[in-house]
């Protein structure tokens, strides 16, 4: 049986280094992002910002690994990571947050509880 592309959380997409979207992104799997983005994201996977990748805008996600920049609203059902190089400025709701030694964070961070029902719904979820 094939598995439905848009909803499987295995699958992985890349916006690479040097290419720059304008615009909102949503998806059912794993997002890597080395490129900048001006814009929304909205996946029920893993969001990856590599150090050289910016993001602008909203994220909502079930895990964030953040090396990059990121000035955002950010909310992450299970674990942000801000990796040494990240820069995150922004408002934050997590359930778990690790902050490496060097990363820069600037804004306001508020803990989720076990009890706080997922953020990441897509719109026809709503």
């Amino acid at each position: 049986m094939l598995k439905n592309p848009v909803t499987d959380s295995t699958v992985r997409n890349m916006i690479g280094q040097g290419t720059v979207i304008r615009g909102d992104i949503e998806a059912g799997g794993d997002l890597r992002i080395d490129g900048h983005l001006i814009g929304n994201i909205r996946t029920k996977g893993k969001i990856v910002i590599g150090s050289t990748g910016k993001v602008e805008g909203e994220m909502y996600c079930k895990q964030a690994d953040i090396s990059g920049n990121v000035t955002a609203k950010l909310e992450a059902d299970e674990l942000t990571m801000l990796k040494s190089t990240a820069v995150f400025t922004g408002d934050l709701l997590t359930a778990k947050l690790s902050i490496e030694t060097g990363a820069r964070f600037s804004g306001k961070c508020q803990m989720k509880t076990q009890a706080d029902p997922g953020t990441v719904k897509h719109e026809k979820e709503k």
